[in-house]
């Protein structure tokens, strides 16, 4: 357990990261304020949420959602010559702007565009698609936040998450803890330090990965193979990048690819290449993370904070932020 620290002179909650090691002083304080750590917040954020969906439909004044298998184009000229600059995933939302000649105008996330009206939820259909696909979230909103085995403060510590991060919620627990899956095993958080919404997965650009200065055509190029593959489903002890694959299946077949021969194992892929800080990492590197101080997963990054890697059975290959969970550290391998 750890003890209750102070910050800009208002009490700091346990679930901090600035909090210390627990002494027979201060085992009384965090005993106290584990009382904090209970349902009303987290329950206020729910019916927020709940409020807030059914005024405007999850930010949309006009929804539609892509009625597609894989992506729907999004091109700069209503027609299908138009160039292309962005992709509407499955089931991902977008807010109608006019529809004309069976091309609807669209913005969602960074794009503004068209696309086919054939696609398209629309009206009380798309209500409907948003209220079966819809995500519970959970945004981080401390400095950093502790992931625990267990709905409880006495509960292991498993990793740190930063502020903003989101996590996808599986359960909000009556005691008001927070249930999500942390790759493929639940882990838990205070829900008073989470805000708590529904959301639908927006549209994304063609330019939207960053790779900044000095970034090699190989690298941008395995990036780019590796996106390919979201959505496909993980499989223990797999390698199939279409099939199904776990993260270090994941890893060794994207590297194959480059010529680069890496073991079924993550824990031996964080034992080879060149070790790099997170503050050098680039596109392409390994990142690797780690329960109780072993190796027991890996990710490759991709640039603009991000990582892809085959997450979980629920989830499959996945982006998320890297620090979705606290890096070990990263591998070079090209």
């Amino acid at each position: 357990m750890e003890t209750v620290g102070s910050e800009s002179g208002e009490v700091q909650d346990a679930e901090t990261e600035n909090a210390e090691p627990l002494t027979e002083q201060n085992a009384e304080t965090e005993t106290q304020q584990q009382t904090q750590e209970g349902e009303p917040a987290v329950q206020a954020g729910v019916l927020a949420a709940e409020e807030e969906k059914s005024q405007n439909h999850w930010g949309y004044t006009n929804l539609g959602i892509a009625h597609v298998d894989n992506h729907l184009n999004i091109r700069q000229e209503p027609n299908e010559n138009g160039k292309l600059v962005g992709k509407l995933p499955k089931d991902a939302a977008c807010e109608i702007l006019g529809i004309e000649n069976g091309w609807a105008h669209i913005t969602s996330g960074k794009v503004e565009g068209y696309c086919s009206t054939d696609y398209l939820y629309t009206g009380s259909e798309a209500l409907r698609r948003g209220q079966e696909v819809a995500s519970m979230i959970a945004i981080v909103n401390t400095q950093t936040l502790k992931v625990r085995e267990e709905p409880n403060t006495d509960s292991v510590v498993i990793t740190l998450i930063p502020q903003e991060e989101e996590l996808e919620v599986v359960e909000v627990m009556d005691n008001g803890w927070v249930k999500f899956l942390l790759d493929d095993e639940e882990a838990y958080v205070s829900g008073e330090f989470v805000d708590v919404e529904e959301r639908l997965e927006k549209a994304v650009t063609l330019t939207e990965l960053l790779y900044g200065q000095g970034v090699s055509d190989v690298r941008v190029d395995l990036v780019q193979y590796a996106k390919q593959f979201v959505g496909n489903p993980y499989v223990w002890g797999g390698t199939s990048l279409t099939n199904g694959a776990d993260c270090s299946g994941f890893t060794l077949s994207i590297y194959k690819k480059y010529n680069v021969s890496l073991p079924h194992h993550a824990a031996s892929q964080a034992q080879m290449g060149t070790k790099v800080s997170m503050s050098e990492i680039q596109p392409g590197d390994l990142v690797f993370y780690a329960k109780n101080g072993n190796i027991n997963h890996v990710a490759i990054y991709i640039g603009n904070g991000q990582v892809i890697h085959a997450s979980s059975p629920k989830t499959g290959i996945k982006i998320s932020s890297v620090n979705y969970r606290t890096p070990a550290w990263a591998r070079r391998f090209l």
